[in-house]
C-alpha cells in the first residue's frame, strides 16, 4: 500500500482536539482502491509504503512500513 496524499491536522473538530497535530493520508491499496486513514508513528510522505495496523470506530490506522 502506498501513500497517495497526506496532510497534518492542526485544527480539529471537538472530538479530536486532544489529538492535534495528527496526520491523515489517502492510501492506495495494492488492488488500486483508495481509502483515507490516520497515520500512527513516524510521519509519512507521498510515495511511502505503509501497512494497515488496525481499525477502530470505522477509522483505519496505518504505519510506515
Amino acid at each position: 500500500m502506498t501513500v497517495y496524499s497526506e496532510t497534518v491536522i492542526h485544527v480539529a473538530p471537538a472530538a479530536f482536539q486532544a489529538d492535534v497535530p495528527y496526520q491523515v493520508a489517502i492510501i492506495t491499496r495494492d488492488e488500486g482502491t483508495r481509502v483515507t486513514g490516520r497515520i500512527e508513528g513516524d510521519r509519512v510522505s507521498i510515495g511511502d509504503t505503509v501497512v494497515e495496523v488496525r481499525e477502530t470506530d470505522s477509522v483505519l490506522w496505518f504505519r510506515k512500513a
